[in-house]
């Protein structure tokens, strides 16, 4: 599996904005054959800053989602409603137990 959490912030004239595109890019990328998991979530102590818990089936499943023009639109989109260059991506991996 290919694990990892995308964080932005919004801007605060387009935070309605966000969401919606967040919503239609939340329907696509689940409809995903090689979607696992795809959960937004806005921080408690900051409403326009985002974090996305996304989970792939594997690394091809992952560059399939990366790849998507639903992603691309998105990205499109979002690059001029929030702060700084883009999303930060943090990659995660099952600990060893």
């Amino acid at each position: 599996m290919k694990a990892l959490y995308a964080e932005f912030t919004a801007r605060l004239d387009a935070e309605s904005q966000v969401a919606a595109l967040m919503r239609d890019l939340s329907e696509a990328v689940r409809a995903e054959p090689g979607c696992v998991t795809f959960e937004p979530f806005v921080r408690d102590d900051n409403p326009l800053h985002w974090v996305i818990f996304e989970v792939y089936r594997d690394l091809e499943a992952f560059e399939a989602h990366i790849g998507s023009e639903h992603g691309r639109v998105f990205n499109k989109a979002l690059a001029g409603l929030i702060e700084g260059q883009g999303s930060e991506l943090t990659w995660l991996r099952e600990p060893s137990l």
